[in-house]
């Protein structure tokens, strides 16, 4: 498929240490994170795409090219790593300009393409600084500005917003939606789960080296059948309301919030748990709110992996 990166039955071992395994995916365009706790497979997946690393078995195109053939590939790919790591003694425009020359650029191209990229990171000012005197933000803005410098079609960009404040994490957000509407192919990797939320039509979700689900948020929620319902409540007695729920048998398996402000409830009948909820709240537990929590990545994952205190 000319039209999409496309994993069949992929594969990647370390020696006897697994990366991915059994892989198959056919990414579409628009922004797809990647999601999953470190070792979980996320940078192994961006480096098979991108042809850094060979599959120890499958086949992967990305738009229609091999990731065996880099002259071809890199001609359509931009990938901004999560390795802080430079040439000695570069201003941030002389890494770009130099960049692009090795990519074939003429020196007038090279250079307005430079600046182009720069610009797009809001990284003017400081451009013409050594890159060594650069803060941690600043150094991932050029490296973004790497992989945006020649117009790829495809943008792998691994942890892209660590070390970058609020408005700079929203500047790039912006950058990564803008480069969706043209078209592009925009995967990213993150532990930032609420921004994943908002800026993903996709997500994959990687757990010790296989894809546990993928789709867009709702679809991925509606492939999970065998989990139930999932409810936040917040409360200020969560404990009491917790041995309340388990009482009325509407709750499969209760679990007290890491903040320690609420309960996070499972239940395969809503519609009853929500009335017995009501009849508990007038006996004069005091509810501040009650919300699903199925729509967002965060509760999806923990459906799949589990990280709450569980009261059974």
């Amino acid at each position: 498929m000319s039209d999409r990166i496309v994993f069949e039955d992929v594969s990647k071992f370390y020696g006897e240490i697994l990366g991915v395994n059994r892989v198959n995916l056919s990414i579409p365009p628009g922004i797809t994170s990647l999601v999953g706790p470190n070792g979980s497979g996320k940078t192994t997946l961006m480096n098979l795409m991108t042809g850094l690393v060979r599959p120890t078995r499958g086949r992967i195109q990305v738009l229609g090219y091999r990731t065996d053939d880099p002259e071809n590939l890199f001609k359509i790919v931009g990938y901004s790593t999560q390795f802080d790591a430079f040439p000695k003694g570069l201003t941030g425009f002389q890494f770009l300009y130099s960049y692009l020359q090795l990519a074939g650029r003429d020196s007038q191209t090279a250079e307005r393409l430079a600046w182009q990229a720069i610009e797009r990171v809001n990284l003017v000012e400081d451009a013409k600084r050594n890159i060594a005197g650069y803060s941690k933000g600043m150094r991932q803005r050029i490296r973004l500005a790497q992989a945006l410098a020649h117009d790829p079609k495809v943008l792998v960009l691994d942890e892209p917003l660590n070390g970058l404040d609020p408005l700079a994490r929203s500047e790039m957000i912006a950058l990564f939606r803008a480069a969706a509407e043209r078209g592009c192919y925009v995967i990213i990797s993150s532990h930032i789960l609420h921004e994943v939320d908002v800026i993903s039509d996709q997500v994959i979700l990687l757990s010790n080296g296989y894809v546990v689900a993928e789709g867009q948020i709702q679809s991925v929620r509606s492939e999970i059948q065998e989990h139930p319902t999932q409810i936040l409540i917040r409360c200020t007695r969560p404990r009491e309301l917790a041995a309340k729920m388990i009482e009325s048998e509407l709750a499969i398996e209760v679990a007290i919030h890491n903040d320690s402000r609420g309960l996070l409830v499972k239940t395969r009948d809503s519609d009853h748990f929500y009335l017995a909820l009501n009849q508990l709240a007038l006996n004069g537990i005091e509810i501040e709110s009650v919300a699903p929590a199925d729509d967002d990545v965060l509760s999806v994952y923990e459906y799949l992996i589990g990280n709450e205190e569980v009261v059974r």
